[in-house]
């Protein structure tokens, strides 16, 4: 795929098109990944990614956003989640100023002014609105990040959207899509999500990468690091998700302390440098106590051998 076809917004033709594209905007995806990406542009199916924080799901949405010049519509998940918030909501003080207006002016039509307040002009649109509305430059991307947050009742209230891409509202009727949106769907699975939503998606688990792919990663990243830091990096990283923590770094972590040895110029990994940096690799005090002492060493000794 050209550079040109990417800027235009075509979707690409082919794995190997959507691995290049991947690629060409820093994320170094699996072929599986790329394959199951593919089919949901090509199939306008929504790809639903499970996998732990910081593995990468995210970064989808924002990658194909970028490289295909499309808009990217965020709806950030959270417990309590309603309509009001993901969907629409009436301007009730535009309103308000309407009615004392038409009622100043002598207006007592009721019907025609119920139809006038209702307009979508006192329409608040929000994300999965928003992803509806027909865009210059293609369909959107529709991220909808960390399913699992919200309640369940929401996740059903996405059903009708997932299946038709439309919303129903009552005091003013349908909405539909005229072209579907690219609806990218992340949860962490901190509970799992209902098998209706799942059978609307095409799914994909989003795991850890390998060594050789996460080396990769950071050197794409985190361009200034030295080649002998980078290993060391990345064999300490996967070393650490051996351990018995509760939460393991992700690749955004590995990225991070990459980063922050860089801005360091560290060109080896100490006992001194990884204590005084841990906390750019692990986000909880009791993982971090836990990697302490003789566990450090071990670790810190493996990843820096040179064998």
């Amino acid at each position: 795929m050209t550079s040109a076809a990417n800027s235009s917004g075509a979707l690409p033709a082919s794995v190997d098109a959507m691995l290049e594209l991947l690629t060409s905007r820093g994320y170094l995806a699996e072929r599986s990944l790329a394959t199951v990406t593919y089919l949901s542009l090509r199939m306008g199916r929504p790809l639903f990614l499970e996998g732990e924080a910081g593995v990468g799901k995210t970064e989808i949405a924002k990658v194909l956003s970028a490289a295909l010049g499309r808009k990217l519509i965020r709806l950030q998940c959270y417990e309590g989640l309603d309509v009001s918030s993901a969907v629409y909501e009436w301007n009730s003080a535009a309103q308000m100023i309407a009615i004392r207006m038409a009622e100043a002016a002598g207006d007592t039509d009721r019907d025609q002014l119920s139809s006038d307040i209702f307009a979508d002009r006192y329409m608040i649109k929000r994300p999965l609105l928003q992803a509806l509305e027909p865009d210059v430059a293609g369909p959107p991307v529709l991220l909808i990040d960390e399913l699992d947050r919200a309640d369940e009742a929401f996740e059903a209230y996405l059903l009708e959207i997932l299946s038709d891409f439309q919303v129903t509202i009552p005091e003013f009727g349908t909405v539909k899509a005229p072209h579907p949106p690219i609806v990218i769907i992340t949860s962490n699975r901190t509970r799992e999500i209902h098998d209706a939503l799942k059978r609307r998606c095409l799914y994909h688990w989003v795991d850890y990468p390998a060594a050789e792919r996460e080396l990769a990663i950071v050197k794409t990243r985190v361009p200034g690091i030295s080649a002998k830091l980078s290993q060391q990096v990345v064999r300490f990283v996967q070393a650490l998700r051996n351990q018995d923590f509760y939460k393991s770094p992700g690749v955004a972590e590995t990225i991070d302390w990459a980063t922050a040895l860089s801005e360091l110029d560290a060109r080896s990994l100490t006992p001194q440098l990884v204590g005084d940096t841990l906390g750019a690799l692990l986000k909880y005090q009791d993982d971090i106590t836990r990697m302490q002492g003789d566990t450090l060493q071990k670790v810190l000794k493996d990843a820096t051998s040179e064998n």
